[in-house]
């Protein structure tokens, strides 16, 4: 025989975890079909998160409660936690994230001389304010030198780009830069990307720029974006 107050409290995190996957989807779905505006999606999608937290909290209560008089409903207090944990896990992810990150949006390889935007819809300069915070929260955003000619070193990193399946915006060898938009899987915002490429003594250089186009910060999407591509780059060119 199921415990009524387990019982309740299991539905409860049920409806609680439903209610999240319901309002994460729709925030997804009104940015990237809807034409909602971004602040407008997030504000739902934090909605989500706290109807998840509230879900999992629900649920532990309910797994408290079971344990206590062990009168079944174990199974419905489950499946409260499992479908609370997702939007609940993402939510926490996300705001870890942005505490432990700095607040900037723009990350380059070469924060003296950074590559520049000449065909995204905003063509603005790398923040020179932005360069103290980057060195010391992502010091691992360095250049790569490769033992490649330039051309060699040019097409590497276009054929990367088409592979991750980012919209070229240009690939000119003449201008030695590749610019790129990624966008994220989630809710699908738009990254600009800049990739430059210099011959140098010993073979190529290549020089990264990634940044949001919205919001003030990025919870270090972009500098996660540059060591990804350049690490696989390097593995592409030394294989």
């Amino acid at each position: 025989m199921t415990d009524p107050l387990t019982r309740r409290l299991a539905l409860l995190a049920i409806l609680l975890g439903l209610a999240s996957l319901v309002l994460l989807a729709t925030a997804v779905w009104g940015f990237r079909a809807g034409g909602w505006p971004w602040p407008q999606a997030y504000d739902l999608a934090g909605w989500a998160a706290w109807a998840a937290a509230a879900g999992v909290l629900t649920a532990l209560a309910g797994l408290a409660a079971w344990l206590r008089r062990r009168q079944g409903g174990a199974l419905l207090v489950l499946l409260g936690l499992a479908l609370s944990l997702p939007v609940a896990g993402l939510g926490a992810a996300f705001e870890l994230a942005a505490r432990a990150t700095p607040p900037i949006n723009d990350i380059s390889t070469d924060v003296e001389d950074p590559p520049v935007f000449w065909f995204t819809v905003t063509p603005t300069d790398y923040p020179a304010a932005n360069a103290g915070l980057q060195r010391a929260a992502y010091p691992k955003v360095q250049p790569l030198e490769l033992p490649l000619s330039f051309e060699e070193a040019f097409a590497a990193a276009l054929a990367l780009i088409e592979e991750r399946g980012w919209e070229v915006l240009s690939a000119d060898p003449a201008e030695s830069q590749i610019e790129a938009i990624a966008t994220s899987r989630l809710f699908g915002f738009e990254d600009e990307v800049a990739v430059r490429i210099a011959e140098t003594d010993s073979g190529a250089r290549i020089d990264m720029r990634s940044r949001s186009r919205l919001g003030q910060i990025d919870r270090g999407a972009n500098a996660r974006r540059i060591e990804a591509y350049l690490a696989d780059l390097e593995t592409r060119a030394l294989n």
